[in-house]
C-alpha cells in the first residue's frame, strides 16, 4: 500500500507534516509506505532531524506549492508540478492507494473532480466528517461543505455513500441513516428535505430510520447523518467551537476531547475514483498521523471500488 501525503500543505507545513508522517510510519505494516510529496531536500533534512531511519517513508520531489489563498482551478492549471497536482496524478494512475493533504481545500476538491473524477453514477461527491457518540465510537455526517445546496436525489446518494463508509471503515453493521431536519415527522422540513425523505425511505440499499433533529446528533439514533453542506458545515464549526470553549475554561472531558479535529485527522471525499482526505489547515503532527491511518483503513477496505459497485448496479 502506498499513501501519498502532501508535505507542503497546511499552516505548519512541512515540519508538522513530516513529524506526523514519522508518527504514522511506526503504526504501518512493513509493506505500507508513506510517499511524501514536496521539496525533496527540505523533506530529507526534516526526516534526518526527526531521527527517522525506517523504510516506511519515501520521498517524491514536487517543485511547486499551492498556497492556501490561491484560486484552486488556476493554481492546479498553472502549477502542474505542485504537491497536490502530483498527488492526484499518482492516485489517478493507481500509483498511490490514497492521497492526503492539509493544504488548499478548494484545490483538493477541484483536483478530485477533474483528475480522479466522480464515481460513475454519483451526482455530487461529498466531504464527510465524524460525529462522536455518547455511547462510544463515531458516526459519519455528510455533506459538511462541498455542496451548499443539494437536490433530493443528491441527499439520497449521501445516505448511500455514508452507509458504505460507516460499514466498511467504521465497522458499523447495517448503519442507521437519519435525515437532519427540523422535526421528526415525515412532512416536516423544506421542500428539498421532504422530497429527500420520500426517496430515502424507499431506497432498499440503506437502513433509513427517518428524520432526526439536532439533539439526536450525539445519541445512537443514527449512524449516518444526511444533510446539505450548508447545514453540515454550520454543525461542524459549532462542534469545534464547543471544544475550544471548554479548553479556554480549563475543562476537559473524554467525550468532548473527541470533538478535537485531531482525533480523526481529516475529512474524506466520498464518491470519487480513489481515496482522498482533506486535513485541517492547522493540522498538527498528531492530526497528520491520524489522517494517514484513516487513509490506510479506507484503502484496505477497497472503499472506492465499493462505491463503483453500488452506483453501477
Amino acid at each position: 500500500m502506498r499513501i501519498a501525503l502532501d508535505a507542503m500543505g497546511g499552516d505548519f507545513a512541512p515540519e508538522a507534516i513530516v513529524k506526523g508522517a514519522v508518527l504514522a510510519a511506526h503504526e504501518l505494516k512493513n509493506d505500507e509506505v508513506i510517499l511524501l510529496l514536496g521539496k525533496e531536500d527540505v523533506i530529507h533534512s526534516l526526516l534526518k532531524e526527526n531521527g527517522y531511519t525506517g523504510s516506511n517513508i519515501s520521498v517524491m520531489h514536487a517543485s511547486q506549492v499551492i498556497e492556501m489563498g490561491e484560486h484552486p482551478t488556476k493554481a492546479l492549471t498553472q502549477k502542474p508540478e505542485s504537491s497536490i497536482a502530483i498527488g492526484y496524478g499518482l492516485l489517478k494512475a493507481q500509483k498511490a492507494d490514497a492521497f492526503c493533504s492539509a493544504g488548499n481545500t478548494g484545490a483538493m476538491l477541484v483536483g478530485a473532480m477533474f483528475s480522479v473524477k466522480a464515481t460513475e453514477g454519483v451526482l455530487r461527491p461529498s466531504i464527510a466528517s465524524f460525529v462522536p457518540k455518547l455511547s462510544g465510537g463515531f458516526g459519519v455526517m455528510l455533506d459538511v461543505g462541498a455542496n451548499a445546496d443539494c437536490k433530493p436525489e443528491v441527499l439520497e446518494q449521501f445516505g448511500e455513500l455514508g452507509s458504505i463508509y460507516a460499514k466498511y471503515v467504521l465497522d458499523i453493521q447495517n448503519p442507521k441513516v437519519g435525515l437532519m431536519n427540523l422535526g421528526e415527522e415525515e412532512g416536516k422540513g423544506t421542500v428539498n428535505t421532504q422530497a429527500a425523505h420520500q426517496r430515502l425511505k424507499v431506497n432498499k440499499s440503506i437502513n433509513f430510520i427517518g428524520n432526526i433533529e439536532g439533539r439526536d446528533l450525539f445519541n445512537d439514533k443514527a449512524d449516518v447523518i444526511v444533510c446539505d453542506g450548508y447545514t453540515g458545515n454550520i454543525i461542524l464549526k459549532m462542534a469545534e467551537s464547543l471544544y475550544e470553549i471548554l479548553h479556554e475554561k480549563g475543562m476537559t472531558d473524554p467525550f468532548f476531547e473527541k470533538f478535537n479535529y485531531e482525533a480523526a485527522g481529516g475529512s474524506p471525499i466520498l464518491g470519487i475514483n480513489g481515496n482522498a482526505i482533506i486535513g485541517h489547515g492547522v493540522s498538527s503532527p498528531r492530526a497528520v498521523c491520524n489522517m494517514v491511518l484513516q487513509a490506510q483503513k479506507m484503502a484496505a477496505s477497497n472503499l472506492s471500488e465499493r462505491f463503483k459497485k453500488n452506483f453501477s448496479s
